[in-house]
């Protein structure tokens, strides 16, 4: 083990070229101001996020291995429509990893950092996939007595996503949500809290297995898109749970539609009178994600009276401030172990995270894949 002083750390560059690089740097570790820490990085998981960052667009069909055993380097080819897009990054060599967790190996001088040394902490702020990072107190949470690295690493960007859903559907005044790509490590993650709060969940699956994956935590309305009766089950399930926000991470395709089309005609089944404009009741598709790259289409089969938007973590945290802050990463410590458990598939180093034959399984961004990066593996 390093005295920490330097380490290893991921990065990801776009030369003009259009050539994606990806390689392993040996970094100096910053001295800790007052108020910071040292933090030995033991897990921090690979998560849709990190990815556009990362690899984004790429064509990895195009990707080749170089370098050595100890310090590979991976290239591939940007496609020239995503060139245009990333012109901000072009020829910067970047760190990638939204947040991770650690044990504390050396401190500022401020009695709240002190306070943290030897302590197993998780972390958000990026620059992830490192082997040591200099980071400040506020943006780190110690854990639990009994709670491991591997716990925690996946504190932050899920469970506060998951939880921003619910607190968005009580703060725009819906009583039940919809959620798409529902078995993922977050969709399950907000069955548990939509099971223990109470709250209506409609959960949109693409395939029996996932299904039984939601029905073995007891998720009660699961439909699946492929299914031919999907439009009937979806409407049924809209009817029992009065759901009318929707979060969607495909994005792309015409699901966003199908999902107001149907609050549509659930709400007319309930309606008093019928109204040429459609039902006035309000619904609402937040999109956020993109697992499905092709245009959003919407066919206007839903009255009048809906929105479709974007809806991202960061800006809601900055709309609600640090005390709900404050209160959401209490909850999300005091159930680390439960409703915010996550489930990983492989634990890989820093180098393994660069081998082809990984980068081809994390990067599909499957339900039931998840990687788990641990850069002092070994």
């Amino acid at each position: 083990m390093s005295d920490g002083n330097s380490g290893l750390q991921l990065r990801t560059l776009l030369k003009k070229s259009g050539e994606l690089e990806l390689s392993l740097a040996n970094v100096p570790t910053p001295e800790p101001a007052d108020d910071e820490v040292v933090v030995r990085v033991e897990a921090t998981p690979i998560n849709p996020s990190d990815l556009g960052l990362l690899i984004g667009p790429a064509d990895m069909s195009t990707a080749k291995e170089s370098g050595s055993k100890d310090a590979p380097v991976v290239t591939a080819k940007m496609p020239d429509a995503a060139m245009r897009m990333m012109a901000a990054r072009l020829d910067q060599s970047l760190p990638a990893g939204n947040e991770g967790a650690g044990v504390v190996i050396r401190t500022g001088s401020s009695d709240a950092a002190k306070a943290l040394m030897g302590k197993t902490v998780s972390m958000i702020g990026g620059a992830m996939y490192t082997q040591y990072r200099t980071i400040k107190v506020r943006d780190v949470m110690e854990l639990p007595e009994g709670t491991t690295p591997a716990d925690g690493a996946s504190w932050f960007v899920n469970p506060l996503t998951a939880l921003g859903m619910t607190e968005t559907m009580r703060r725009e005044n819906h009583k039940a949500l919809v959620h798409t790509a529902a078995a993922s490590n977050l969709g399950q993650m907000l069955n548990k809290i939509c099971i223990k709060d109470g709250i209506g969940l409609v959960n949109i699956v693409r395939s029996k297995e996932q299904a039984d994956i939601l029905h073995n935590i007891g998720a009660k309305y699961v439909v699946d898109s492929t299914a031919p009766t999907f439009m009937e089950d979806l409407t049924n399930a809209l009817v029992e749970t009065g759901a009318t926000i929707a979060f969607d991470a495909i994005g792309g395709g015409k699901l966003a539609s199908q999902i107001l089309t149907a609050m549509e005609v659930a709400a007319n089944k309930t309606a008093k009178e019928y109204s040429r404009y459609g039902s006035n009741v309000y619904k609402q598709v937040y999109i956020y994600g993109s697992l499905d790259n092709r245009p959003t289409e919407l066919s206007r089969a839903f009255g009048l009276t809906w929105g479709v938007g974007g809806w991202l973590l960061t800006p809601f945290l900055q709309k609600i401030g640090p005390a709900e802050i404050g209160r959401l990463r209490q909850r999300v410590a005091s159930e680390l172990k439960t409703t915010f458990a996550s489930h990983y598939t492989q634990v890989v180093s820093l180098q393994e995270t660069l081998q082809l034959s990984n980068i081809a399984v994390y990067n599909k961004r499957s339900t039931g894949e998840k990687f788990l990066i641990n850069p002092n593996k070994g």
